[in-house]
Formats: C-alpha cells, sequence, structure tokens
C-alpha cells in the first residue's frame, strides 16, 4: 500500500501541512486545544532546522497509488546516540501501519551503527507509547511539560538561585558543554551546539552556568519561533542551577508563554517552577531502545530540537 524513501526538499510544504494538521486533530480530540496555530507554514520550521542539522535524515511514507504522503518521520545521528524526532501520521491513514513502517526504518538505522535508539514521547498518547513500547523502548524518566505567562515587567528573583553564573554561550563554550551534557546523560551532540551558538535564524539562544573553576556545569537552549516557543534542550549539575538558566532564559520571553520540561523526580526545581507561576499541561517520557546511562544530574528534553 505505501513504500517508504528519503525526505526531499520539495516535499516540504507538504510536510509542513502534515505535521500541522496531525498534531492539532490529536490535540483537538484528546485535549480540547490546538498544538499549533498561525497555520501550517509555521511547522515548515521542522524540515528547515533539521535539514540544517542532517540532511537527508527525514523518512516519508508514499502511497503506491496516488503518490500522496501518508506519513514521516526525521532521526538524527549523533555520536553516542540516534534521537528520533517528530513522527506524523495524515489522519486518513491511522492504522494503516504507517508509524510501524517508518519506526522499524529507523531502529534498522540505528542498528547498523549499534547505537541506542532515544525519544520523548507524549505519556498520555497511549497508542504512541504502545508502538514504542512493543518495539521494546522503555522509559527512563518522566517529564513534566510546564508553561509560564511571564509578565511584561519580567519575573521577580528567586532566593539562592545562582544566576550570577549564567552567561550567553560562544563557540569556544563548545567542548564544555559536550562534557557537561556527557557526564550528565551518558549523551554528545557538539554540532547541535554549534548550531544554536551560531544562530543563523535567528531564533535560538544559548546560555551556559560556569562554576569557581571555570567550569561548564550546565548549559540550557531556547528557540522563539510561530511554531515552537519552548525552552531547551539543556542539561545541569544540579536543580539550582537548572533554574538559574531557566530564569535567565525566562526572561527573554517576556509577555509569552514558553513551554519547558522539567524531571518530576526533582522536587526542589519543580516547585521553583510552581513559584514563578508554571503550570503543568502534559506528561513526556524519555524513552531508550538500548542501553540507558545512568542520568546524573538534571536534563530538560526539548521538541525543538529533538536531537537528545
Amino acid at each position: 500500500m505505501f513504500s517508504i524513501r528519503t525526505l526531499e526538499k520539495a516535499d516540504w510544504p507538504a510536510i509542513a501541512d502534515l505535521i500541522y494538521l496531525s498534531t492539532n486533530v490529536w490535540y483537538e480530540k484528546n485535549q480540547g486545544r490546538s498544538a499549533f496555530s498561525g497555520g501550517p507554514e509555521v511547522c515548515q520550521l521542522f524540515p528547515e532546522v533539521y535539514n540544517d542539522l542532517d540532511p537527508r535524515c527525514g523518512i516519508v511514507a508514499i502511497h503506491s497509488e496516488s503518490g500522496a504522503i501518508m506519513g514521516s518521520c526525521f532521526y538524527h545521528p549523533r555520536e553516542t546516540h540516534v534521537s528520533l524526532g517528530i513522527m506524523n501520521v495524515h489522519p486518513n491513514y491511522f492504522g494503516a501501519g504507517v508509524a510501524g513502517a517508518l519506526l522499524r526504518h529507523i531502529i534498522s538505522f540505528a542498528e547498523q551503527r549499534d547505537l541506542p535508539l532515544r525519544l520523548v514521547s507524549s505519556a498520555m498518547n497511549i497508542n504512541s507509547f504502545s508502538l514504542y513500547s512493543r518495539y521494546g523502548f522503555s522509559p527512563f524518566e518522566v517529564y513534566q511539560d510546564m508553561i509560564v505567562t511571564v509578565p511584561k515587567k519580567g519575573l521577580e528573583p528567586l532566593e539562592d538561585v545562582p544566576v550570577n553564573r549564567v552567561r550567553e554561550a560562544d563557540l569556544e563554550d563548545v567542548s564544555g558543554m559536550g562534557a557537561a551534557e556527557f557526564d550528565i546523560a551518558g549523551i554528545s551532540r557538539e554540532r547541535d551546539y554549534c548550531y544554536f551558538i551560531e544562530n543563523d535564524t535567528g531564533i535560538w539562544r544559548t546560555y551556559v552556568s560556569v562554576d569557581q573553576e571555570g567550569n561548564i556545569d550546565g548549559y540550557l537552549v531556547s528557540v522563539d519561533h510561530p511554531g515552537s516557543c519552548i525552552i531547551g534542550p539543556g542539561v545541569s549539575k544540579s536543580q539550582d542551577i537548572a533554574m538559574a538558566l531557566l530564569i535567565t532564559q525566562l526572561d527573554h520571553f517576556r509577555g509569552k508563554t514558553p513551554l519547558f520540561l522539567v524531571p518530576a523526580n526533582r522536587p526542589e526545581l519543580v516547585s521553583m517552577c510552581y513559584q514563578i507561576g508554571a503550570q503543568n499541561c502534559e506528561l513526556h517520557l524519555g524513552q531508550v531502545l538500548g542501553e540507558a546511562q545512568p542520568v546524573q544530574g538534571i536534563i530538560m528534553p526539548s521538541f525543538m530540537p529533538e536531537t537528545g
């Protein structure tokens, strides 16, 4: 009924339509709200960014008779792992085996390279959880999706949060960011850090936290775009460092309502988020097929880009 091929640049408008439609259909049905607004063109951010980071690392399922795109998925090979990115199936083809075929293709890619395959998926979407579980993925972390509307005057400072250790990142920080993430999460993705810091599109902002010896003990990225208003990805060696980075990022979202993910098993960090007015809106699971490295600090993942 369908075949799998590599996503091409000519597919980008159709992929944007697919992501916008299929994601909104699920959220409207299950949560009574849309995930995206502003029209399908805002979702062209996904193929644009993922082509910048990983050319030809997207796949599509093509209907054998009509040639229509039935589904799509992105994947991100890194030196320590492969990350499974956003996967979408057109509502007309729900239940046709498209998601499973896309997933098998990427599992085979990771297995050929003997690398674990990682993803962050909604804990509230039982169908997607069942799909990943059926193929052997297991959760290693639970994340609370939180939103906060930042006052136009900014947030009130919190006591004992070391914001004085936070500064904007530069390219000389890349190796230190990689070392910190490897120590904390067991993964590394240095070309991502370069992409964020170079910021050719003007939508990224990257901060690092530096300890008294000059070592990077945390970083946090954000993206501000009509298709994605998210703080993350990032890692930190402690909860107070994570909060310092988060507060610094939030100051650039005055008058906006960004989304961010925090690990549910870090009560001090979660409590500080509540103190600044954050609210829960969903739960996500960090999952892995293969070996999961023990988490030695705080991981704050993102949906743009899903490279961790």
